[in-house]
């Protein structure tokens, strides 16, 4: 079984910073692209950014230059740091992972139970 165990979030103001973790724990072979999307009330849940392996990234166009996605592959964790967060930030924030938990299987996607973001004055 494959865990995704998150830590950040919470309730700040405009401007503010946060920084999202994600730990992968569990037994599995290899984990290849890991990121974060997000979901706001009424809306689809939409990409915020992802990473290879190899640290190739890939942001929304809503988030660059604001927000940094990183992660260390000795801890199976990916981080995103967001600065100068807005209003319309506010979303739950899941964290996923493309795992793959054999030598032979194919990866999958496993998901993180997100946490809540509120960005507001």
């Amino acid at each position: 079984q494959v865990q995704l165990v998150e830590s950040g979030g919470g309730l700040v103001q405009p401007g503010d910073s946060l920084r999202l973790s994600c730990a992968a724990s569990g037994s599995f072979f290899s984990i290849y692209d890991m990121g974060w999307y997000r979901q706001a009330p009424g809306k689809q849940r939409e990409l915020v950014a992802s990473i290879t392996t190899g640290g190739n990234t890939n942001y929304a166009d809503s988030v660059k230059g604001r927000f940094t996605i990183s992660r260390d592959n000795i801890k199976n964790t990916v981080y995103v740091q967001m600065n100068s967060l807005k209003p319309e930030g506010t979303a739950v924030y899941y964290c996923y992972s493309k795992v793959q938990r054999r030598r032979l299987l194919a990866p999958v996607d496993y998901w993180g139970q997100g946490p809540q973001v509120a960005v507001s004055s």
